[in-house]
């Protein structure tokens, strides 16, 4: 059953705190599912998720009083019956009806009357008190709302939140000419040479060229921090926080000698997995790169740091809800200290090309900034308007390149990613 699959992924996101790529791996549930099925379970999942501020105030303004511990799992429940009533294309009685039937049997039984009662409710009352609603700021985490107007603006602020909203596009990264696929993918050209798919294209694994190691999966705005090493060809590259792997694979595919670290071996292990498939050669080593260091030093490094992942809430909407500001802070920490390692590890007039998936300027320009006034090894190197090609307005005045999820929003919008350019000297 594709609900009780995604009735048990929310209780892993929102009662366990786990990531939802990481319940999908875990659940047996999820993963005996036919394809079909799992599709829709995600579809399920990730529309609670992103519409979860909205959904929540509905629960909470046709409830007495909170359900309690024990009411959890009939709240999600409810959540994904209201998922399926107001935000997706299934008919009332079905959403209803299948939400009703997850409350069969332990500890869910008690609840049936009253998921029932709710839902019927919402049905007839829910879409109207929502128009009366900033929607916008119910599914933004006041402390994320308040950044994000901060740094960008109320009306930037809420574009971005309009693309989180919506079931984003496949882009993937062509390993030669991305002309070649575009026919037998039926995909369109972007701006930054990525292919971009129709939505709801089914298994990727089961798409032209996917076998044939033609391709990866990639987010259009991924794709533009290794390209900022310039031409890479016959370069030694160190590619730190390697996994999954798609900036390795672009770096390998210019011709670049490439070292992949990751201190996960599993991580690495998916990236062992893409350039095996992709027939592209790459150094994988398994190490902390806050320590360790190459024996000869690199050209150029690419520094993918750990983040809060703020800027993928498109296609990762539990970020928005599992992360918090104290996240921020520890990350940013380690992000300087990854940046201190990755220059130690480049020869003087090599460069290091800093970026995160994160819309936090704490991960971003104030991270870089704070980095170059306590260390005179480094300086910037400006990113120019004419390396972004069409998309020069994602460069700052300040030389950083800075993608919003509303950047190319009629067309689906992309990832926010933040990327700097530093030269040692």
């Amino acid at each position: 059953m594709p609900r009780t699959a995604a009735l048990e992924l929310l209780d892993s996101v929102l009662h366990q705190k786990r990531l939802l790529d990481d319940a999908i791996h875990a659940s047996k549930a999820f993963q005996a599912l036919a394809e079909r099925d799992r599709a829709l379970a995600q579809q399920i999942v990730r529309t609670v998720l992103r519409h979860l501020g909205e959904i929540d105030f509905l629960i909470s303004s046709f409830l007495e009083k909170p359900l309690g511990k024990k009411g959890k799992s009939a709240e999600n429940a409810i959540r994904i019956g209201l998922a399926q009533l107001l935000f997706l294309d299934i008919a009332d009685h079905a959403a209803i009806d299948t939400a009703v039937a997850l409350c069969t049997g332990g500890q869910m039984a008690p609840y049936r009357k009253l998921v029932n009662a709710i839902l019927r409710r919402a049905q007839r009352e829910g879409r109207t008190i929502l128009e009366s609603e900033d929607t916008q700021r119910l599914n933004t985490p006041e402390w994320l709302w308040d950044s994000w107007v901060n740094a960008y603006g109320e009306a930037q602020t809420r574009a971005i939140v309009r693309r989180h909203l919506t079931e984003p596009p496949l882009d993937i990264t062509v390993k030669n000419d991305p002309t070649t696929w575009m026919a037998p993918l039926g995909a369109d050209l972007m701006p930054t040479g990525s292919l971009r798919l129709p939505k709801n294209r089914g298994s990727v694994t089961t798409l032209p060229g996917f076998t044939d190691g033609a391709w990866w999966i990639q987010d259009m705005a991924a794709s533009l921090p290794a390209r900022l090493l310039g031409t890479v060809a016959d370069m030694d590259v160190v590619d730190l926080c390697a996994a999954p792997g798609g900036k390795t694979m672009e770096l390998a595919a210019a011709g670049g000698r490439v070292t992949a670290v990751d201190r996960s071996e599993k991580r690495l292990s998916r990236v062992r997995e893409n350039l095996e498939r992709t027939n592209l050669n790459a150094t994988l080593i398994t190490a902390d790169a806050v320590q360790w260091r190459p024996q000869v030093l690199a050209d150029a490094v690419l520094l993918d740091a750990p983040c809060s992942a703020t800027g993928t809430a498109r296609r990762h909407p539990d970020v928005l809800w599992l992360k918090k500001p104290e996240d921020v802070a520890k990350l940013a920490n380690l992000q300087g200290r990854l940046l201190a390692a990755a220059v130690e590890m480049v020869r003087p007039g090599g460069l290091i090309v800093y970026c995160t998936c994160s819309l936090q300027p704490e991960e971003g320009p104030l991270q870089i900034q704070a980095f170059l006034d306590g260390n005179v090894s480094v300086e910037l190197d400006p990113i120019q308007s004419s390396e972004a090609g069409a998309l020069s307005d994602v460069i700052t005045s300040e030389g950083y390149l800075r993608t919003l999820p509303c950047h190319l929003g009629s067309q689906g919008g992309m990832d926010g990613f933040f990327a700097a350019r530093l030269r040692r000297r």
